[in-house]
């Protein structure tokens, strides 16, 4: 008697077992670990404009309190303004006048809160050179304890009226 012979479909068969499990094996073995933490609230950017490094984070819009306040000839911009912003979820406070027309407009923000001011200044398009720290040369009375002050300019009457 010789060596027993397997026949070659049952030879297919094993073959055909032992590639699905080695695929098996290897997809199980390189899958991305998963854990149950959930994400963190809040987001940490680095962002580098003309100073080496600003660390900026992401604040929940209700939470960052907004005013809006009107540097033009043109009645009802800021309550137009303050609409808008409302509607992404801002923390709006009662529109205001400015002490000053200005030509062009500005969001200033309060220390860490850079981030929010350019998110404002993007839905109102406004570039990103728009967006500057809050200091007492701002135009606008009674903004202390704001956190983001949009003051309406001249190139932003046109949007408004549409």
């Amino acid at each position: 008697m010789g060596p027993a012979r397997i026949s070659p479909g049952r030879a297919a068969a094993v073959l055909v077992v032992f590639v699905v499990a080695v695929v098996g094996l290897i997809a199980v073995g390189t899958r991305p670990s998963v854990s149950g933490d959930a994400a963190p609230p809040a987001t940490t950017t680095t962002t580098a404009p003309s100073t080496p490094t600003t660390t900026t984070t992401t604040v929940p819009h209700g939470s960052v309190t907004v005013v809006v306040a009107n540097a033009t000839d043109t009645n009802g911009l800021a309550g137009h303004y303050t609409t808008v912003l409302s509607a992404g979820g801002w923390n709006m406070q009662t529109a205001a006048d400015a002490a000053t027309t200005v030509p062009n407009s500005v969001v200033y923000y309060a220390a860490g809160l850079e981030g929010s001011a350019d998110a404002i200044a993007a839905t109102l398009g406004l570039k990103s050179t728009a967006v500057q720290p809050l200091t007492t040369g701002v135009p606008v009375s009674g903004v202390s304890g704001i956190d983001v002050v949009v003051v309406i300019g001249a190139d932003l009457v046109t949007p408004a009226a549409s």
